[in-house]
């Protein structure tokens, strides 16, 4: 048995396909039309954000007679009036690794805008338990000790259940392996680290993570969508312009005037 830290990996991401990009803007008649985005995703909700009003310049659409420059400006701008179906558009994939079943029953209460895949104990045997260590259960001995010594008791059932039904026995089935596993993991704690992967969108994925940094939510949960928050705020800088950090119970709270865009 083992103590883990949740662990996050942004494995993918909206890009723009150039050509078609191109192609549109010279059927619009705006071939020159650039934008100073720093990511493919920002750029992607501009032009999606410019499509609703035909904004890329003026005098394509006689009502425009001016256009806001810059993506900063633009996507700003798109939070500040809650125009936030454009952040649709862009998507990112995640996984979370080293989370507990606690975690994963928490994120996926989340499931408009959202896509997910998660490590199945019905076919990964758990013959060896990882789990998150609690801040509340590491600040007292006594805690630490009823925590351990119970995760290390159910860790040896499992051993015990994979001996008593022979689930490793030269040329077991693998039918009979995944009914076998299946039968175990019911006495597995939803604590222990399982990994699962989550596909957002980016006005999803700003909810979320208000919800989840707030000081109500679980602290599991809330040290993950830290981490989250870390890496893109660096990576979409404009869609998270506007968020503010506090440090509140150890962990970090990430607020924005502009909720639920």
């Amino acid at each position: 048995m083992e103590f883990v830290k949740p662990k996050v990996f942004l494995i993918g991401e909206t890009r723009v396909d150039e050509p078609g990009l191109r192609a549109y803007l010279e059927h619009l008649g705006a071939p020159n039309w650039t934008t100073d985005a720093p990511s493919d995703a920002e750029r992607i909700c501009e032009v999606y954000g410019r499509i609703c009003y035909r904004s890329f310049e003026p005098g394509l659409n006689p009502n425009v007679t001016r256009t806001r420059q810059g993506n900063a400006a633009y996507i700003s701008h798109i939070v500040e009036v809650g125009h936030g179906s454009v952040l649709e558009h862009a998507t990112l994939n995640f996984i979370f690794a080293d989370v507990s079943r606690v975690f994963t029953h928490e994120l996926v209460r989340h499931r408009a805008g959202v896509a997910i895949s998660q490590e199945s104990l019905r076919f990964v045997r758990l013959d060896k338990f990882s789990a998150y260590l609690p801040m509340l259960i590491e600040e007292n001995e006594t805690g630490m000790s009823v925590f351990v010594r119970t995760l290390e008791q159910l860790e040896a059932v499992q051993k015990e259940f994979a001996a008593l039904y022979e689930i490793d026995k030269p040329g077991q089935k693998f039918d009979y392996k995944k009914k076998a596993t299946s039968a175990f993991r019911r006495v597995a704690p939803e604590g222990v680290a399982t990994t699962i992967g989550w596909s957002t969108n980016l006005r999803t994925l700003r909810h979320v993570i208000e919800r989840r940094t707030d000081p109500a939510a679980e602290e599991e949960i809330r040290a993950v969508f830290a981490m989250v928050f870390d890496i893109v705020k660096n990576r979409y800088p404009n869609v998270f312009a506007d968020y503010t950090t506090e440090i509140i119970d150890g962990l970090p709270w990430v607020k924005t005037q502009h909720g639920k865009v």
